[in-house]
C-alpha cells in the first residue's frame, strides 16, 4: 500500500480535478490499481481540468527549467528533440504558434520514445482537426502521458 502525496500526484497532472479524484482512492495496493485511477480520472475530467493541466506541459522543443520531478520528467520525454536539425525545432516552434492560435492551448502529445521530425509531421496533421476532434487526441495524450508518469512515480524513478 502507497499513500502518495498530491505533491507527487501533481507531478504527473497538474490538473487540481484530477489530483483530487486520485488523492480520494489512497492508498493504492499497487501500481496497477494506481494507473487504473489516473486513467479513469483523465476520462472524468472536464475541459477546464484538461486546460489546467496543459497548462503545465511546456511546449514541445522547449525543455523546461527547474529541478523538480515534473521538469526532469518532460526533459527525458522530450528527448527526442535534443540535438534535432534546427530547422525542424524552428518548424516545430512556428507550429506550435499556429497551433496554440486555432486552439488555444499548448500542442500536447506524449513525445516518449518520439524524434523531433516526428513530433512535427503529428503537429502540422492535427492543425487540420476540428475542435471536437482535437480535444479528444489532446485527451488521449494526456491519459498515455499520466499513465507513463504513474508508473515512474510509484516505481520512484
Amino acid at each position: 500500500m502507497r499513500e502518495l502525496s498530491q505533491e507527487e500526484l501533481r507531478s504527473c497532472c497538474a490538473s487540481t480535478e484530477w489530483v483530487s479524484a486520485v488523492a480520494a482512492g489512497r492508498p493504492y495496493r499497487d501500481a496497477g490499481e494506481l494507473v487504473t485511477a489516473g486513467q479513469a480520472a483523465v476520462a472524468g475530467l472536464s475541459w477546464e481540468g484538461v486546460e489546467e493541466a496543459l497548462a503545465a506541459h511546456p511546449r514541445i522543443g522547449e525543455r523546461p527549467a527547474g529541478n523538480d520531478t515534473e521538469a526532469a520528467w518532460s526533459r527525458r520525454e522530450q528527448s527526442g528533440t535534443a540535438g534535432a536539425d534546427p530547422a525542424i525545432l524552428d518548424a516545430i516552434a512556428q507550429g506550435n504558434l499556429a497551433y496554440e492560435r486555432r486552439f488555444g492551448h499548448v500542442y500536447l502529445i506524449c513525445a516518449t520514445g518520439r524524434r523531433a521530425e516526428e513530433m512535427l509531421d503529428i503537429l502540422l496533421a492535427r492543425l487540420a482537426n476540428d475542435e471536437e476532434t482535437e480535444r479528444k487526441i489532446v485527451r488521449d495524450e494526456l491519459s498515455k502521458i499520466v499513465k507513463l508518469r504513474l508508473a515512474k512515480l510509484w516505481e520512484g524513478r
